[in-house]
């Protein structure tokens, strides 16, 4: 009798005690991913091995439309005609995953025409209002339950490397005051403020979701009134990542998604610094998403460059193309092992790199290849791996954060090249979640 009631009692108490919200994995899809060639093309069968471990998709990107300001397909041919429909084809994955949130994302650097109609956008009550219309029309007819913010705002200046000259001069021009990245910020701020509680009141009535991205490089203390738009966001994705890009930096590479600080860096560009402004500005851990980078940022190293490795260390650009991404300066996750795994059998790649972890799990993985004697020049790669992505996981946990982001599913190993599991990248997040 004593044990019945002994479990009785150990059932009354596990009922009675509150169990911490789920972590959300939000998932980033690039329709981008679709036209693709070869191994990098992703179809959205695709993304079937990936849902089972996602609370929300996130379908990136709508753009604005530069005459309306209404929000529109980027690819109408994708995602809206009835030949592809693929809007509806990611909506659709509801029925087989019923608790999946499924978002449309406008912005997200992928929508580059006239670019600063971001900006006048938000100094436009009527424009404002066009794009809340046109923005609730599609996702509503399209069957996505929220709109992501994913807002395209000037980046802080990336740091220059100079010559002692230059180094000079920099400094007289610092002591007459710095250029601002955007002259009318503080009206930008107010109408990005505007623009969320305008989106957040047509939502409401449909019960829909509003989520912002913060994307890698912009100063959230610039644009980002805490305080007055945290309680109408469900969600505040921080892509806290591409720190140093060969695009912004292209004499000097270093890790591109540091935990924290390494030493004698920028105090700001770390995730532990991204966090720390919204969390002391009043925002709750629950609704802030660190988002994990799938793909690898590449420079190339030179005859000038430190043969140790060690970021930050010189370089000359950004790194060879990847065989299926074809982009310089960026590799998917599958294009980085490749170069780890299996040096000799890969068609068009160079010899293999060096793989170089990071025991303090402070500031990541990094590969490096030296230049060599015939003129063709080294590669020097900051990553995300399975093991990296796990602990960034775990730090979100040790702060009570509510998730991460995977951006994006496409640049992770969806097809299971690497080990034969798909999505490791996905996976060891949500496992150490």
């Amino acid at each position: 009798m004593k044990i019945i009631l002994t479990l009785a009692g150990v059932l009354a108490l596990a009922v009675s005690t509150p169990t911490p919200a789920q972590s959300k994995v939000v998932c980033y899809y690039d329709s981008k991913s679709y036209v693709r060639e070869s191994q990098a093309r992703m179809l959205p069968l695709d993304l079937d091995p990936a849902l089972s471990f996602c609370t929300h998709l996130v379908y990136g990107y709508a753009g604005i439309q530069p005459d309306t300001y209404k929000m529109v397909p980027l690819n109408e041919n994708l995602d809206v005609d009835r030949s592809h429909a693929n809007y509806r084809a990611i909506t659709n994955f509801k029925s087989k995953y019923p608790g999946l949130k499924v978002l449309l994302s406008v912005g997200g650097d992928a929508d580059l025409e006239e670019e600063q109609k971001y900006n006048l956008l938000l100094e436009s009550p009527q424009a404002r209002t066009a794009f809340v219309n046109s923005g609730m029309l599609l996702a509503e007819q399209h069957g996505f339950d929220g709109i992501d913010l994913a807002w395209q705002f000037a980046r802080i200046k990336p740091k220059k490397v100079r010559s002692t000259w230059g180094s000079i001069w920099h400094g007289i021009k610092k002591t007459f005051g710095t250029t601002l990245v955007d002259e009318k910020e503080a009206e930008h701020r107010e109408g990005y403020t505007a623009l969320v509680r305008e989106m957040k009141q047509a939502m409401s009535l449909k019960q829909m979701q509003l989520s912002i991205s913060v994307l890698p490089n912009v100063n959230s203390t610039i644009y980002y009134d805490v305080p007055a738009i945290i309680n109408l966001v469900d969600i505040v994705n921080l892509h806290a990542f591409d720190y140093y890009t060969a695009a912004r930096n292209p004499k000097e590479a270093d890790y591109s998604a540091p935990t924290y600080k390494p030493q004698n860096r920028n105090d700001l560009l770390n995730v532990d610094a991204a966090i720390s402004y919204w969390l002391t500005a009043g925002a709750p851990s629950s609704k802030i998403v660190i988002g994990i980078a799938t793909y690898a940022r590449t420079w190339k190293l030179d005859s000038d460059s430190e043969i140790s490795g060690v970021p930050p260390l010189h370089t000359d650009g950004p790194g060879e193309a990847g065989p299926y991404t074809k982009t310089e300066g960026l590799l998917s996750y599958p294009e980085v092992c490749a170069k780890l795994i299996n040096p000799n059998h890969q068609k068009g790649m160079r010899p293999h790199l060096r793989k170089v972890t990071d025991p303090s799990k402070r500031f990541g993985t990094y590969a490096f290849r030296l230049p060599d004697d015939n003129g063709d020049p080294g590669l020097w790669v900051s990553y995300e791996d399975p093991d990296t992505a796990g602990q960034k996981a775990s730090y979100v946990k040790s702060k009570n954060l509510g998730g991460v982001s995977i951006v994006d599913l496409s640049m992770d190993d969806f097809r299971g090249l690497c080990t034969g599991d798909k999505y490791p990248i996905l996976r060891a997040a949500k496992y150490r979640l």
